[in-house]
Order: structure tokens, then C-alpha cells, then sequence
């Protein structure tokens, strides 16, 4: 299928290029971006001098750099260790693209995160000869994490910096007492819209909300977990008065998508991005006219084929138990396009939700509604004091009950 080829090898604005030209960017990376020997040499040599230059001794080259090496451990790389390490909306970033990078742009990953912070403050060219490596090669980079360029991955840089969460990440182990369950649950959640929140692009969600509130229909789909979070999205925006509906079938899903019609919206939920059936849909979704809009990791396939995206770049670890801190993520990012459509078609929302609350109204038992806080504590005071206790009558001397 054609879909193979573009979600192959292709990366932000290659679609842009058009035509047969998505077959020719979709092949072999290691011919579209050939590195000569020579200069490969000299990036080599520069980088073993700046290491000498640094108070710590040179380090050994990655696993990535070597021969034969095994299945790269997450664990074992700067990113996680450093004490300056990006801020954790970079470092997810980062690493859910690690193992996709070519050496040269691992080689840069590692040097960002081993200096953290101290790249915003160099040029491309500063920062190419520090690293060891091309200014192509720093193009590519931004490009992989979901960035147009390096302004934009130094920009981005700087806000996480500026507005890092103060939480730690940890996971539930199974010795944890209730009170150490819930602290870490409600800390981990936390941390994470935090790292969404800083991350989060104003133009995405602008687009997103003007492709959603001129959509004819819009259709949502999601597998598994994605899936819940597909039916509560649909919840929030047919309330709207828009056309919806939700698939988390697969099967039913990809014939809704062949079935889509220019003017129609297919929204995907996705925290991997890696989903077939998912790639599948956005295909179909594209083929038929469609827009594409997707809620999923910055650099994934899904991200490729989307014609808007809104990032969540959580990172879920299925070996131990976790809490799916990517579904929060999406249900408020979805809370956020819904509350930005119906600002954007007020005139016509506005009387349908006041009809449907009214209607809801009705449908609840009378009295069993809480008082609003602000009048709760005038209710109190408006009512009457509790009757005061009665006194029984004295007893009348000198009167003597008839016999």
C-alpha cells in the first residue's frame, strides 16, 4: 500500500513536497543525507577535543555507536541521569524518537542532555562544533522532535525551563501503602499536565479549533484505552449541536473513514502514534477528502499523516504498573479544543446548551440538589431559630382536683 511507503521514512514537511516525490523521501535516510568520510572525520576529531577540553574525562561512545549492539536501554542514557538535564517535556520528547535518530543525532541528543540548559545560549553553528556534528545535522534533530527549526527547539527549550513542574515522577510499587498509592497517582497526573501544559503550542490549538468548528462532521476514533477517551471527546462536542460519533472498533472505524466526505473531520486519539489500525484510518480519513486531526506523540507515524496535531508527549511504562497519565492528558486537551469551539460558535451553542441543561433540570428529584456555596451561609441565617424548649406549667397551689 501506498501508506507503507509514507509513513516509512517520512518527516515533518515531506508531504509538503508532493507527488512522487513522498515515494523518494520515504526510502533509505542513509542516501537522502550522505555524510562524506572526510567530514565525518573532521566532526569526529573536533568532538574528541572539546571532550578534553571539559573537566571529566572523555566518555565511551553510546551503545548506539556500537557494532552489533543490543536493543538500546532508555535507562543507561544521559537524559535520565544528568543533573541538568532538559526539562521533562523535552527529555519525553527526545526520547520517544531516540531510537529512530541516525548516530550523528543521537550523538547530539546526548550532548543536550548532558549541557541541559547551556544550549539556548548557543548558535547553530557553536552548538554543531561542541557536538561534534553537522548543522544538517541539528535541522534534522528539531525536525524529528516536531520542531521548523532550531529558533523554534531553542524557543520551546527555554519555556520548559522556565516552567518546570516541581514534581517527581514515580511509580506505584507493591509494597506502597494507600497514602503512598494516592500521593503518587495524584503527583504523577500532576507532573504530567504540568509537562503538557508547558509544552503545548498556541498554534496548535488554534488550528485545531478553527478545523473543528467549520467541520460538516466530525468522527472519533480510538483503540483500546484511546478508545474511552474517543466516546468521552464525542460527549463533549456533540453537546454542541454538531454532528458526531465515536468508533473504537476498528473494523468500523476504517469503513466510517472510506466513508468520509470533504468538510468532514476525523479526530484520532493515539498516545503512541504507532497504532496500525490507526495509520490505517488516518490514510482512509486523507483519501476521501477528509481532514485528519490528531491527539498523539510529537514524531510518531500518526503525527506524519495528521493534517493538525495537538502533542501529548507522555511516555507510559507497561512493564510496571503506571497510571495511564496519557488518557488525563487527552481528556483535557480535549476539554480545551471543545471549550474553544463552543466559543467560536456561541451564537448558535449558547441557546442549545441552556436548553439541554434545563432539560436535565427536570429529569432530577427536587430538593436533593446542594445549595450554591456563596448561599448556603445566607440560607443558613434567613432560617428560623429552632423552637425554644417548653416549660411546663407551675403547679397552682390551693386547687385540688374534683373527686
Amino acid at each position: 500500500m501506498a501508506m507503507t511507503v509514507l509513513v516509512g521514512g517520512m518527516r515533518r514537511g515531506d508531504r509538503r513536497r508532493g507527488g512522487a516525490n513522498e515515494c523518494r523521501f520515504s526510502t533509505d535516510r542513509a542516501q537522502l543525507y550522505p555524510a562524506p568520510a572526510a567530514r565525518r572525520a573532521v566532526f569526529a576529531a573536533k568532538s574528541r577535543r572539546n571532550c578534553r577540553n571539559q573537566d571529566k574525562p572523555e566518555e565511551p561512545p553510546g551503545p548506539h555507536l556500537r557494532q552489533n549492539a543490543a536493543p538500546i536501554n532508555v535507562e543507561s542514557l544521559h537524559i535520565l541521569s544528568t543533573p541538568i538535564s532538559p526539562p521533562a517535556a523535552m527529555r519525553d520528547r527526545i526520547l520517544a524518537v531516540y531510537d529512530t535518530l541516525r548516530p550523528s543525532e543521537r550523538r547530539l541528543a546526548d550532548y543536550v542532555a548532558r549541557h541541559g540548559a547551556a544550549v539556548i545560549r548557543l548558535s547553530m553553528p557553536e552548538l554543531a562544533e561542541r557536538a561534534g556534528v553537522s548543522q544538517p545535522t541539528i535541522a534534522r534533530f528539531c525536525a524529528a522532535l516536531g520542531y521548523d527549526g532550531f529558533r523554534e527547539f531553542k524557543l520551546q527549550f527555554a519555556q520548559n525551563v522556565g516552567g518546570g513542574t516541581p514534581f517527581v515522577h514515580q511509580d506505584v510499587a507493591a509494597d506502597d501503602r494507600p497514602a503512598d498509592i494516592a500521593g503518587k497517582v495524584f503527583d504523577r497526573t500532576i507532573a504530567t499536565l504540568m509537562s503538557v501544559r508547558n509544552a503545548l503550542s498556541a498554534d496548535q490549538i488554534e488550528h485545531g479549533i478553527q478545523l473543528l468548528a467549520g467541520a460538516r462532521r466530525i468522527e472519533f476514533y480510538g483503540c483500546g484505552n484511546s478508545g474511552i477517551v474517543a466516546l468521552d471527546l464525542q460527549h463533549k462536542f456533540f453537546r454542541l449541536g454538531m454532528p458526531t460519533v465515536a468508533y473504537a472498533d476498528p473494523h468500523v472505524f476504517s469503513m466510517s473513514a472510506a466513508l468520509l466526505a470533504p468538510g468532514d473531520v476525523a479526530v484520532l486519539v493515539s498516545n503512541s502514534g504507532r497504532t496500525w489500525d490507526m495509520l490505517t484510518a488516518a490514510t482512509l480519513a486523507r483519501s476521501s477528502g477528509a481532514s485528519v486531526l490528531a491527539l498523539t506523540h510529537s514524531g510518531s507515524p500518526l503525527a506524519r499523516l495528521a493534517d493538525v496535531c495537538v502533542f501529548s508527549d507522555v511516555e507510559e511504562d507497561s512493564d510496571v504498573y503506571t497510571p495511564m497519565t496519557s488518557r488525563i492528558s487527552h481528556l483535557v486537551l480535549g476539554d480545551v479544543l471543545a471549550a474553544g469551539v463552543a466559543l467560536a460558535r456561541a451564537d448558535t451553542v449558547a441557546p442549545r446548551l441552556q436548553r439541554a441543561k434545563a432539560h436535565l433540570r427536570e429529569r432530577r428529584i427536587a430538593g436533593a440538589e446542594p445549595a450554591p456555596a456563596r448561599s448556603r451561609a445566607r440560607t443558613a441565617a434567613a432560617e428560623p431559630a429552632p423552637p425554644a424548649k417548653p416549660v411546663p406549667p407551675a403547679a397552682r397551689p390551693g386547687r385540688r382536683k374534683a373527686g
